[in-house]
């Protein structure tokens, strides 16, 4: 099948919508680093509204770090493709226009330096996921690990801090759009550290000075994308769309308003403009992103494939239902307005949604780097006393137990020892003890620790 770029994109069915702007005439402004589905169905979209209502040079320069997929789908198309919004009323297709240029960082870094520190550029967006911060159990910044990697975002971000310095550029926006409490804040700080740690003193302090990180808190669910839904997309458009994206129509964007210069109109698509993220943020990150986890290991261990399975079980959804409402809910205090028990019935509703099949082994991956943001911090606000959560961490360990954990996480190995050379008891106290590698949100007490224990050998 002719796959979709410029060219063949004028053949497009009428119901698939088209960019509304002049495509070939916008200048970069913003740099994504984290070129994954989950930018190409939020940020892009968002951007692509932003310049469909009238705002100009805003096209994105989208690198990945480290892997040449999505670049070599996205190249080929000239950096078009569709997202294809699915729910139990149909399916709404679209074509992006919004990324004009693709890099991989480890291939050509001299390009991303230069994307960078580009006088055009005043946004730089990211979606590294938890584990690209490079943060330690203890939330500090493993700065030994940054170094010996040698190709995180920091090493391009502080590049991009002294071009910019001594060629008299502005100074950036560095917006992070990935699930961390406060992660516009985490990300400063790392790089301000970075930046001391290259006794970059002068840089760091134009940097803390001049440049911003707004905290941001994101939302929508972005399945992994399989051959057949390719196949399933390329009947739509009569085109083979390699770089498609399928999601729900849902779609949310809440973001400090704090900018070191301009930015695109994202309001156009939806997106929030607030003074303070955070309760958006964790009710996302512990109703939602917690939920979600929790449907992960449970459903699993269950024999499901899909949220939508895991969340339909008369075994799981009240175990569910009670973390979100019960304990998520009320371990924080809402912004004036924010409605959670109906929120929580949309994200209810949403997991139902079978016509997007959102598998749990994608949810399931980095369990080390998610479960403190997700679980841990609601324990703690509620001095442990939440049994939904910890029926759903009891789920987490009993998955790394089993071998189950076939997933990336930075820490599966350091896990499986545990499990390798100690019994049930012996990896709550390793991981959640006095000294415990994940102490520092929530150490539970003896009544806890009795049944987490109980829990994982149920």
């Amino acid at each position: 099948m002719t796959r979709l770029s410029g060219t063949t994109a004028a053949t497009l069915p009428d119901s698939v919508a088209r960019p509304g702007y002049d495509r070939a005439a916008q200048r970069i402004g913003i740099v994504h680093i984290g070129l994954g589905a989950f930018h190409r169905a939020h940020q892009a979209v968002y951007t692509d509204d932003a310049m469909a209502a009238g705002d100009r040079d805003w096209a994105i320069a989208a690198a990945s770090l480290r892997s040449a997929g999505v670049h070599d789908q996205m190249a080929s198309q000239d950096g078009l493709y569709t997202v294809t919004e699915r729910s139990s009323d149909g399916e709404a297709v679209r074509l992006i226009g919004a990324i004009q240029e693709t890099t991989v960082a480890a291939q050509a870094p001299a390009r991303l330096a230069a994307l960078l520190a580009a006088p055009d550029t005043r946004v730089v967006t990211l979606t590294v996921t938890e584990k690209g911060y490079w943060r330690r159990p203890d939330g500090a910044t493993d700065l030994a690990g940054i170094v010996a990697d040698g190709n995180s975002i920091y090493h391009y971000l502080a590049q991009a801090v002294v071009a910019r310095r001594y060629s008299g550029r502005d100074p950036l926006t560095l917006v992070s759009c990935d699930n961390l409490p406060d992660n516009g804040r985490v990300l400063r700080a790392a790089l301000a550290a970075f930046l001391d740690h290259q006794g970059q003193t002068a840089e760091r302090d134009w940097f803390e000075r001049e440049w911003r990180c707004p905290n941001t808190m994101i939302d929508r669910i972005v399945p992994a994308v399989t051959d057949a839904d390719r196949d399933r997309v390329g009947a739509t458009l009569g085109l083979r769309d390699e770089a498609a994206v399928i999601t729900e129509p849902y779609r949310q964007w809440v973001i400090e308003d704090d900018f070191a210069g301009d930015r695109p109109r994202w309001e156009a698509g939806g997106a929030q403009f607030v003074a303070d993220v955070a309760p958006y943020e964790t009710a996302k990150l512990r109703m939602l992103n917690g939920a979600h986890s929790a449907l992960a290991y449970l459903g699993l261990e269950r024999g499901h494939i899909f949220v939508h399975q895991a969340v339909a079980d008369p075994q799981i959804r009240p175990v569910v239902e009670r973390l979100m409402r019960a304990e998520a809910a009320t371990s924080f205090t809402a912004a004036e307005g924010q409605a959670l028990e109906p929120y929580a019935d949309a994200l209810l509703a949403r997991f139902a949604n079978t016509t997007l099949e959102h598998r749990l082994s994608q949810i399931a991956s980095d369990g080390s780097q998610k479960v403190g943001p997700r679980w841990l911090s609601s324990l703690a606000a509620h001095g442990g006393d939440a049994p939904a959560t910890l029926t759903a961490l009891a789920a987490w360990l009993r998955f790394i137990r089993t071998g189950n954990d076939a997933s990336p996480d930075p820490r599966r190995a350091e896990l499986a020892r545990l499990w390798a050379e100690g019994d049930a008891a012996s990896v709550v106290d390793a991981l959640f003890g006095a000294q415990g590698s994940m102490a520092g949100l929530w150490r539970p007490t003896e009544a806890q620790r009795a049944a987490l224990i109980r829990e994982i050998e149920q």
